[in-house]
This record gives C-alpha cells, structure tokens and sequence, in this order.
C-alpha cells in the first residue's frame, strides 16, 4: 500500500496532478474538496463543517489502510506555521504507516499569479463547487497566502520519501510522471 500526500497551497495544481497520478498508477485520488464540497451546503465553512470532514475523511483513511487496494493520493492545503496542521498530517500518515503502507510526500508550489489563473480554470470549477464564486475564492486564497505559509522551507520535511515540485511551468502529465518515477509507482 501506497499512501502519497499531495500539498500545497491552493490552486497550485494538486487535484489535477493526483488526476493524472491515478490514471498513470491506478491509485485512487481522495482530493480534499471531496468531503468539503459534499458539506459545505449543509453547514457552510463551519467549526461543524471541518469537524465533520476530519471525521469523513479519518473513515476512509482507515477502511483504505486496511483495504487491498494498491494505495490512496491524498491533496490537503497544509499551513506550515499551523501545529494542528503538522498534528494533522502525523495522525493520517500514522493510520497508513501502522498498516504497513509506504508514506510519499509530494509538494507543489507555484508563483502567485500562476495560482490565480489556475483558481478560475473551468477544470477545477467543474470538480470544486465551492469555488465557483470566484471573487470570494480569489479574495480567500490571496487572505490565506499573507495568513499562513503554505510551502515549506528548504530542510523542513524530514520524509524519506519527499518530492518538492515547482509546478509554475510544468503540465499535470509531467508533474505526475515525475512522481510516479521517483516513488516507483509506476
């Protein structure tokens, strides 16, 4: 088993790069927005909302880590600067690893104006309900790039297997090609 965590900040490409990872390894793609998207209408971004998502997503961490499936990719918006981030990560890597799977970090970073373009591609509209309000998802994202530190500083993941990709200039298919050679997932 497989477990590769895909992060960075938002709109740098992480659901479209997993996209391309699972069709090129056949590992499932569990992109963050998947549990978001579903109750933000219940509950908007809500404690509640959040609370819940965590919940939804520790299930499926633990019945795919038990699972013979080949492996999961996971995308998540990780604040450096954030503890419960870094607790977060710990727990959902240690529900993979306590199974025997193989953890993979993946980051991906790109220039700011790179980011905003990428925020309204009719690509991730069409998977992210959420951020079809494009002037509240451009507002949010430029808040949480001065707010919190979305990429790591140089040393800072100390992962045996961690890759960290600049994505500004390079295509999905490349990105993913990338990371299925460099963790043999291919």
């Amino acid at each position: 088993m497989k477990f590769v965590l895909i992060f960075g900040p938002q709109a740098v490409g992480k659901m479209t790069v997993g996209q391309e990872l699972e069709k090129l390894t056949g590992l499932k793609l569990f992109h963050n927005h998947m549990t978001i998207d579903l109750l933000v209408p219940f509950f908007g971004f809500t404690p509640e909302m959040w609370k819940l998502s965590d919940h939804f997503r520790e299930e499926i961490f633990k019945a795919m880590a038990k699972s013979n499936q080949k492996g999961l990719i996971f995308t998540y918006v990780w604040a450096f600067d954030k503890q419960e981030d870094w607790d977060y990560v710990g727990r959902i890597c240690e529900i993979f690893r306590s199974h025997g799977a193989t953890i993979c970090f993946v980051e991906l970073e790109a220039a700011l104006a790179v980011r905003l373009e990428r925020n309204k591609s009719p690509h991730r509209l069409k998977h992210k309900p959420t951020k079809r309000n494009i002037d509240w998802s451009e507002v949010e994202l430029k808040e949480t790039f001065k707010k919190h530190r979305l990429n790591s500083f140089p040393g800072e993941i100390k992962q045996e297997n961690y890759l960290r990709i600049d994505n500004t200039n390079l295509s999905a298919e490349a990105a993913a090609k990338l990371i299925g050679e460099r963790f043999q997932l291919l």
